[in-house]
C-alpha cells in the first residue's frame, strides 16, 4: 500500500521528492528514552515588530524595543523607550512576537526623573483584534482559565513578569496621568518543554514542510504539565482532544511521560462508572489511546497498571451501553462541537467509535491475558458488524448534505470501523467540495478514511486548502475551529480588518468557541502532522 501511494504521490506533485527522516523506535522502548520528557523551559523573545501605536507622538525611541535584550535593569538608562501621558491623553504599544506562544511577558524599566511607581494595563492576544478589545461579554474576550487582561504596577529601574497564556500580541497602555514610562525591554516568556525532534519530515512542496511543522508546533506547545486541548483556553486535559494530539507525539517526539501521566489524571478524577470529562464517548477514546500509545511503545508495565479501569470500563460497556443486537444504546453522545445538531450522523459516528473501542479493548484484553473479557469484546464486535447494514442504511438515508456539520465526520469513523465501504464514504462524503464540511478535531479522521480508500491525492489537496488555509491567514499554531469560506473577505491574524472585511478571529466561531474565546492553538488540529508523517515516505 505505501509503495502505491508513494507512486500516487509522484504523480500528483510532479516527481516529488521526499526526504523524510525517522528516528522514532517502534518497538520495546529503550533504556534511555525518558530523556526525551523534557523539562519546561523559560525562553526570553524580543518582538519582532511594532504593529501599532496609539498617541505616537508621546512615545519615543520605540525601536527600541525590538533590540534583544538580558531582562536587566541598569544605571546607563540608555536604550530606552518613553511613554509620555497628559492628564486627558495615554499612549498605548502593540507588540508582535511573530509566532503563537505560551507564557508570559517580562518588562525592564528605566529610571526617570519620578521615582515613584507606575500603572499600567497588559492585554495578551492569540490575534492582534484580540489584543485590542475589551472584556465586555459582547465578543467572546475573556479572562476564563487565564488572565489575558490586567492592570499591574511597574517599579522604578526593575523588572517584572507576568502571565500565564497563549498568545502572540501584547498591549501595553500607560494608565497614569502626567507621567514617563521609561521602557528598557519587553519581552515574551516562552515556556515550552526542551524537546528533540526526533520524528521529523522534509520534501520540495514547502506547503507540506509548513503545514508539517506547524503541527507539530501546536503539539508541542500544548505539552506543557499535563497535555493540554489549548494553551490559552480551557488549558484542561480532554479525552478525546488527545487521541490526535497522542499520535502526533508518538510520531514527531516519541514516548513522553506528558502522555501516560496525563491519561493517568483522567483516569484518577473519574472513578467509575462515571464518564471521562462527563462524556461517555471519551471515555472510548481512553481504550483507543491505551492501545495505540502501546502499540506504538510497548510499554508493558504501564499497561499492566491500567488493568483493573480498563477491565471495569469494558465491561460497564459491554452489559450497559450495547444491547443484544449489537447497537450503542442511546445517552450522552458527542463527537465533536460541528456535529451536535445532525443527530442521524452522530447516532452513527458513535456506533462507529464504540466498534473501534471494543476491537481496541478485545485487542488489549488479550495482550494482559483477560482472555475471557477478550472473547466478550470480540462477540459484541461481531454483533455490531452485523448491524452495520442498519446503521449504513439509516445514515444514508437520513443523513444531511455531505457539507452539513457532522456527515464527514460520521462518514470518517464508519469508513474506519468498516459499517461503510471506505471508498463509498470517500466518494459520496468526503470529498463532495473538497476541504468545505470540514472540522479541525475529526479532520484528522476524514483524511485517514480517504487514504484508506486510496484517495491520497484529496487528501493532500485538502490538507493544503484546509490547514494550509490557516496559514494563509496567519496561522502559526493550528486553530480550535476552521472553515475555509471564514477565509473570504477577512483580514489575517496580524492586520486589523479594512473598510469591508470580516475579522477572521473575532467575526467567527461557533458552540463554546465563538469570537475571541476561540483559541488559536489547540492540539485536536494537529493530526494531520501524524497523517503526514506516517503517509508521505517510501
Amino acid at each position: 500500500m505505501k509503495k502505491l501511494f508513494l507512486a500516487i504521490i509522484i504523480v500528483i506533485v510532479g516527481a516529488l521528492v521526499l526526504n523524510v527522516i525517522d528516528r522514532i523506535p517502534t518497538d520495546e522502548p529503550t533504556a534511555n528514552e525518558n530523556e526525551y520528557s523534557g523539562e519546561l523551559e523559560r525562553e526570553y523573545i524580543s518582538p519582532v515588530k511594532i504593529l501599532w501605536t496609539q498617541h505616537g507622538e508621546l512615545i519615543s525611541n520605540i525601536d527600541y524595543l525590538l533590540r534583544e535584550g538580558n531582562g536587566q535593569a541598569d544605571l546607563t538608562n540608555s536604550h530606552i523607550c518613553v511613554m509620555k501621558s497628559t492628564s486627558t491623553v495615554h499612549p498605548s504599544i502593540l507588540l508582535d512576537f511573530g509566532r503563537e506562544l505560551h507564557g508570559g511577558v517580562q518588562i525592564v524599566t528605566g529610571m526617570p526623573a519620578d521615582h515613584s511607581p507606575i500603572r499600567v494595563r497588559i492585554r495578551y492576544g492569540e490575534s492582534a483584534s484580540e489584543a485590542m478589545c475589551e472584556i465586555d461579554g459582547k465578543n467572546g474576550a475573556t479572562n476564563d482559565h487565564a488572565i489575558r487582561d490586567f492592570e499591574t504596577t511597574l517599579p522604578w529601574l526593575g523588572t517584572r513578569e507576568w502571565g500565564n497564556s497563549g498568545f502572540r500580541f501584547v498591549r501595553i497602555d500607560l494608565l497614569d496621568d502626567n507621567r514617563e514610562l521609561h521602557l528598557k525591554e519587553s519581552r515574551a516568556i516562552s515556556i515550552m518543554r526542551d524537546l528533540a525532534y526526533r520524528g521529523t519530515f522534509e520534501c520540495n512542496d514547502e506547503r507540506l514542510n509548513q503545514i508539517w511543522q506547524t503541527g507539530a508546533r501546536t503539539v508541542h506547545l500544548n505539552m506543557q504539565e499535563y497535555l493540554w486541548d489549548g494553551i490559552k483556553r480551557d488549558r484542561l486535559v480532554w479525552m478525546g482532544d488527545m487521541h490526535p494530539e497522542v499520535m502526533t507525539i508518538s510520531h514527531v517526539f516519541g514516548q513522553n511521560e506528558v502522555v501516560p501521566k496525563s491519561l493517568d489524571l483522567l483516569k484518577n478524577v473519574t472513578p467509575l462508572p462515571n464518564w471521562m470529562n462527563t462524556m461517555y464517548p471519551y471515555s472510548l477514546w481512553w481504550i483507543i489511546v491505551q492501545r495505540d500509545w502501546y502499540n506504538f511503545h510497548g510499554d508493558k508495565q504501564y499497561l499492566e497498571n491500567q488493568r483493573d479501569y480498563l477491565v471495569g470500563l469494558l465491561d460497564i460497556l459491554l452489559t450497559k451501553r450495547i444491547d443484544e443486537n449489537g447497537y450503542e444504546t442511546s445517552g450522552g453522545d458527542f463527537l465533536d462541537w460541528p456535529s451536535n445538531a445532525n443527530k442521524p450522523a452522530m447516532k452513527a459516528g458513535i456506533q462507529a467509535l464504540m466498534m473501534m473501542a471494543i476491537e481496541a479493548g478485545a485487542e488489549l484484553c488479550k495482550i494482559l491475558g483477560e482472555e475471557a473479557l477478550a472473547e466478550r469484546c470480540t462477540l459484541c464486535y461481531g454483533k455490531m458488524s452485523a448491524a452495520a447494514p442498519v446503521i449504513r442504511e439509516q445514515y444514508m438515508r437520513q443523513a444531511q448534505h455531505p457539507t452539513a456539520p457532522g456527515s464527514k465526520q460520521a462518514a470518517a469513523l464508519m469508513a474506519l470501523a468498516e459499517i461503510i465501504d471506505a471508498k463509498q464514504a470517500n466518494d459520496q462524503v468526503l470529498m463532495v467540495e473538497g476541504a468545505r464540511g470540514f472540522s479541525t478535531f475529526y479532520g484528522y479522521y476524514m483524511l485517514e478514511a480517504m487514504a484508506k480508500a486510496g484517495n491520497y491525492e484529496g487528501a493532500l489537496q485538502v490538507i493544503r486548502d484546509f490547514w494550509g488555509g490557516m496559514l494563509d491567514m496567519g496561522a502559526t499554531s493550528f486553530w480550535e475551529d476552521f472553515d475555509i469560506e471564514w477565509a473570504k473577505d477577512s483580514c489575517r491574524i496580524d492586520e486589523f480588518p479594512k473598510e469591508g472585511e470580516k475579522d477572521i478571529h473575532g467575526d467567527f466561531g461557533a458552540f463554546c468557541y465563538v469570537g475571541f474565546r476561540h483559541s488559536l492553538c489547540h492540539g485536536w488540529s494537529a493530526g494531520v502532522a501524524k497523517f503526514i508523517k506516517e503517509h508521505c515516505h517510501d
